[in-house]
């Protein structure tokens, strides 16, 4: 058999309801070149193991409690063939036959690029909360660029912000040269590995590119214990790497909650007239904002993080 050049990583769980159509999507891709699929299943019991058989090159089952967002992408990718890694989630649904060609084409171009990350938009059906939400996302934007840092001085003169946002890189859809993980593989982690691993690649000396030719559909109407519980450890992890506070005091708490509560509403009225916010626009307004502010404070107060079988 031809030794693929791409080798796409997909972990699952209970993914049922959108894997038949990335699945799909995967077969149409249109490129020159052979790749695989490796699929991680952490003890699904909606039958995605079944669909996943025979639908992929290989795949391997783990105990839901094993999984890491870090190390389980790492057992994927040390048996990976391909020398360009490509990780994508469940729900991420490429929007065309030529998203695979334009997520890779810039790493087998330039040797000098490390991983290359897609841009997202919204679902459809998505909510006018949702689609604000995402469009406030660097990986939404129609913007193309290059990430790099001299060197940690560079970094650390940068404010907290604009740290993070030269480090931006998500695995929602991405692709990472094989040769560079093999140097420096994802840490264990409860969230944000892309981005730990994008800043420690990046302080190696290697580039990373944003290609936003390469869409996927991808977007979530999560409740809002949901999303506090994955916004407080974002930005529990994000204090960690980049000292960043988006929301120190609690002043700014409430004007920030303040703040959400009206745009929530704003998009709620544009959307379907609703005078008055819904239930979950409201806990969103709160849970969003109390998440950035509960998260970075037990960081800088070294608070036994709480752990969330949610997220």
């Amino acid at each position: 058999m031809t030794r693929p050049r791409v080798s796409i990583v997909l972990p699952t769980r209970n993914g049922a309801a959108t894997l038949p159509a990335l699945l799909d999507a995967l077969a149409r891709q249109r490129v020159d070149f052979p790749f695989e699929i490796i699929a991680v299943d952490s003890a699904s019991i909606d039958g995605t193991a079944d669909l996943l058989r025979g639908r992929v090159d290989r795949l391997i089952g783990i105990s839901r409690d094993s999984f890491n967002h870090g190390l389980t992408r790492n057992l994927a990718v040390a048996q990976a063939q391909g020398e360009l890694i490509v990780l994508l989630v469940q729900d991420a649904l490429p929007a065309s036959e030529l998203w695979l060609a334009a997520l890779t084409a810039p790493l087998i171009a330039d040797q000098g690029l490390a991983g290359a990350f897609a841009r997202q938009i919204p679902r459809p059906d998505a909510s006018a909360i949702t689609c604000y939400a995402l469009a406030r996302w660097g990986g939404s934007s129609v913007a193309a660029r290059t990430l790099a840092i001299a060197d940690t001085g560079e970094l650390e003169s940068l404010d907290p912000v604009a740290r993070f946002e030269r480090c931006a890189f998500d695995n929602v859809c991405s692709c990472i040269r094989r040769s560079i993980w093999l140097e420096h593989p994802f840490r264990e982690t409860a969230i944000a590995e892309d981005i730990e691993w994008a800043k420690e690649v990046l302080l190696a000396g290697h580039r990373l590119a944003y290609v936003p030719a390469a869409e996927v559909i991808h977007s979530h109407e999560r409740p809002a214990r949901y999303e506090f519980a994955r916004t407080y450890l974002l930005h529990r992890r994000l204090y960690e790497l980049f000292r960043l506070r988006t929301i120190p005091t609690l002043p700014l708490l409430a004007r920030a909650i303040a703040a959400s509560l009206v745009i929530h509403r704003r998009c709620e009225r544009k959307e379907s007239g609703i005078m008055f916010g819904s239930w979950r626009a409201t806990a969103l307004a709160f849970a969003w904002p109390l998440g950035q502010y509960l998260g970075a404070l037990s960081a800088v107060r070294g608070w036994k993080p709480f752990r969330s079988r949610i997220v």
